[in-house]
């Protein structure tokens, strides 16, 4: 069975953890484009931190390791489920800076 749109976001903010907010949107193909923003940080003037790029790899496990990235950057003391998996994120980004 398929997740809907909604228990995809619920599952993605509880993975994220408590700063989160999640949203999911539909590209132009109708491809799930995640979305986690900030709710203490800004970007852009008065606009809140997300992990949104226009074009770009926008999935699930891309939003989630730069969102993964903010919290250890920004947030180093806050706890969040996918902080146990940084070493995973730190070596996709490593194999993405290589290729």
């Amino acid at each position: 069975m398929v997740a809907s749109r909604s228990a995809r976001e619920r599952k993605a903010a509880q993975q994220a953890g408590p700063l989160a907010q999640v949203k999911i949107d539909l590209d132009g193909d109708q491809q799930f484009l995640y979305r986690i923003s900030c709710s203490t940080c800004t970007a852009r003037g008065h606009r809140a931190w997300s992990t949104h790029r226009a074009g770009g790899d926008n999935g699930f496990m891309a939003a989630m390791d730069r969102w993964t990235f903010h919290l250890v950057e920004k947030h180093p003391g806050e706890d969040a489920p996918c902080l146990a998996f940084l070493a995973e994120a730190q070596q996709r980004l490593h194999e993405r800076r290589e290729g």
